[in-house]
């Protein structure tokens, strides 16, 4: 089963964005791009057996979700302007509250932080904060990985994440950029696939 990978990107813009200020009035729209590739790629290659969503709760018109998955995704490359790129098309799309695929793997809806992870019924949800259970103490299995960008998680969304959550995991007291979550996820997955 795939490793889903999620991020709550705060002020991540919901409209096109400028490719060359992904930082600033994109909203940090970098820490999105540089999540997903950590969440997809490896070298030379995808992961076929990982999916990555964004929740952009930004302006001018939050909640957009993306979700792109490895098995399905082409045309993608792991550098952040092509990422960008790809979301600035997403979000030009009309949507509504089902999946719209915009492209092979890639998908675009208006849901948010509740709607997408009642779709992880029967999946094990992870919250990841720095005061959670060691990971390397717990045995994951179909595993949903939810994560803070910069901000951190609002009141009401870490509300919606503890109600549907199987436990909150820690990667230790260090605060680790959400990029380099995943790493550190996808790294500990692929050991315990090894051994």
């Amino acid at each position: 089963m795939d490793r889903i990978f999620v991020l709550i990107a705060n002020k991540a813009r919901t409209s096109k964005f400028n490719l060359n200020d992904l930082p600033g009035s994109a909203g940090r729209m970098d820490i999105v791009c540089r999540f997903i590739s950590q969440s997809l790629f490896i070298s030379h290659g995808i992961r076929k057996n990982a999916c990555a969503y964004a929740i952009l709760k930004g302006i001018p018109e939050p909640c957009k979700t993306i979700k792109i998955s490895g098995r399905d995704v082409r045309y993608l490359s792991p550098d952040e302007r092509n990422i960008a790129g790809m979301i600035n098309k997403a979000l030009s799309a009309k949507i509504d509250e089902e999946w719209r695929e915009i492209s092979p793997g890639v998908h675009v809806s208006r849901k948010d932080v509740p709607s997408l992870l009642d779709e992880f019924s029967g999946r094990s949800i992870y919250y990841l904060r720095e005061d959670g259970d060691d990971v390397h103490d717990v045995e994951i299995s179909d595993p949903v990985f939810v994560i803070g960008d910069h901000l951190g998680v609002g009141v009401d969304d870490e509300r919606e994440i503890i109600r549907r959550a199987d436990g909150v995991l820690s990667l230790g007291k260090i605060s680790y950029q959400a990029d380099q979550c995943v790493t550190i996820l996808n790294y500990i997955l692929d050991r315990r696939c090894e051994g």
